[in-house]
């Protein structure tokens, strides 16, 4: 069971909550352009720039195990971090994880061809995308604990949903470069220019991460000695059970958005809708990461009004049903209902779970192995989500766009099972409890210090 907070904390939160939520959903931005960017340029690039000699299902293929193989390493930097965050603090994990992305990101740019090196090629890509997966895998459970450990209690949804939407930020800046670049530039620098330009962003998301206030539970565990000594191990032994629903809550939001998202830009640009060009498939997504934004905060919002579990029984029951439909439109090669398909993908069927989860997943865990147990869950579930195009790339070979449709809907139906099975952190008593909670503080209330 996740720990109370103190009342003063329950009813406004620390003074700097709005600077955390802002300053965390800026770093979250920026390591999701750099990931996702990845994923966009396996899409549409990497095929035929590091695996040429392959026939195009196989570079296809091979390009998707090689965005498979970063989220792999998520788990790792996910338990380095829930490790880390737990034991010397929220903040250190936050500004390594950003600057490690960073590196690691920058050096895609740089790489060599096939052309150039011949294997070496892959090699390195390779070796700089296990990099990035450590980086990713240590960024959102850290970002989400600031934010949620900083945040009013009656609110928490809403703040951490404002960090969440760092995520469609991130995703709508990625393929505005990519877009951009794509019909500006020739193929040989059309892939590299969206990697180099988040230098800019590292240096920026930095100098905002180091101006930020340690989590102030976190604070509190420390000067009262209760510090876990191992969060990883402790969140297992107590909690495994709450780890398995948080990992099957995340699975149908993140392997969802690998098929309805990354497989299906890999299927408009390999020609099965021949009237789809790269150009309309990646302004629909743009589109759709637009409106994502605010959808992503929105959501949060609502589940602060209603409860989570409601709104994550939404999403995942869209989710279910959305799987034949979606690939029904985009087979029209219909620029207009290849629009609608993004949007509704995105802005309902991810963004309600990814809205929603923050506040959740925090809840479900106790505050000395909560950065340990939200990480763990939140990446191991990236294993699957990474390796899904992949799996979605040989469904379609054998059965066609039906597999993948599948594919997608049984997603949902996991999510659906998991969420009826995981407990309500926000219902009627606990917000009623944050209302008298609020009463009581009001009159002794200290102003917050505003946002500067």
């Amino acid at each position: 069971m996740a720990a109370s907070p103190a009342p003063a904390q329950s009813a406004q939160g620390s003074p700097e909550r709005m600077r955390v939520a802002v300053g965390c959903g800026v770093g979250a931005t920026i390591e999701t352009y750099d990931f996702i960017g990845f994923g966009t340029a396996a899409a549409l690039y990497f095929g035929d720039v590091f695996f040429p000699d392959s026939d195009p299902l196989s570079a296809t293929l091979l390009s998707f195990a090689t965005l498979g193989i970063g989220f792999a390493a998520r788990p790792l930097g996910g338990i380095i971090a829930g490790h880390l965050g737990d034991r010397v603090g929220r903040k250190p994990v936050l500004v390594g994880s950003l600057l490690l992305m960073g590196v690691a990101t920058v050096l895609i740019g740089c790489l060599p061809t096939y052309e150039m090196v011949g294997v070496w090629a892959p090699v390195l890509l390779v070796a700089v995308r296990v990099v990035q997966g450590l980086a990713f895998g240590a960024e959102w459970g850290g970002a989400i604990l600031m934010t949620f450990e900083h945040a009013p209690w009656r609110q928490r949804g809403l703040y951490t949903g404002i960090t969440q939407a760092g995520f469609p930020v991130g995703l709508l800046l990625a393929n505005l470069a990519f877009l951009v670049s794509r019909n500006t530039l020739d193929d040989s620098w059309a892939w590299r220019v969206p990697f180099l330009l988040s230098a800019v962003l590292i240096v920026v998301g930095i100098l905002i991460r180091l101006k930020i206030d340690e989590s102030p539970q976190f604070e509190e565990l420390k000067e009262a000695g209760e510090v876990a000594k191992n969060p990883l191990w402790e969140v297992v032994r107590e909690d495994w059970r709450g780890l398995l629903r948080a990992f099957c809550l995340r699975i149908a939001e993140t392997a969802g958005y690998a098929v309805s998202v990354t497989f299906v830009l890999s299927y408009l640009s390999d020609g099965n809708a021949p009237d789809v060009t790269s150009a309309v498939s990646l302004t629909a997504l743009v589109t759709a990461a637009a409106l994502g934004i605010a959808a992503t905060t929105g959501w949060g919002l609502l589940s602060d009004r209603v409860g989570r579990r409601p709104v994550y029984l939404l999403g995942c029951t869209v989710t279910l049903l959305w799987g034949v439909p979606l690939f029904l439109l985009v087979n029209t090669a219909t620029a207009a209902l290849v629009l609608v398909a993004f949007v509704i993908s995105y802005t309902i069927c991810q963004n309600s779970l990814a809205g929603v989860q923050g506040a959740w997943f925090c809840e479900l865990f106790a505050t000395r192995t909560r950065t340990a147990g939200t990480s763990l869950a939140y990446q191991l579930s990236a294993v699957v989500s990474g390796f899904t195009p992949m799996i979605a790339t040989a469904l379609y070979s054998v059965v066609g766009w039906t597999g993948p449709a599948l594919l997608f809907s049984f997603y949902g139906l996991l999510g659906l099972v998991a969420a009826l099975l995981t407990r309500e952190t926000w219902g009627t008593a606990e917000r009623r409890q944050a209302d008298a909670t609020a009463r009581a503080a009001a009159s002794t209330a200290v102003p917050a210090t505003p946002l500067h």
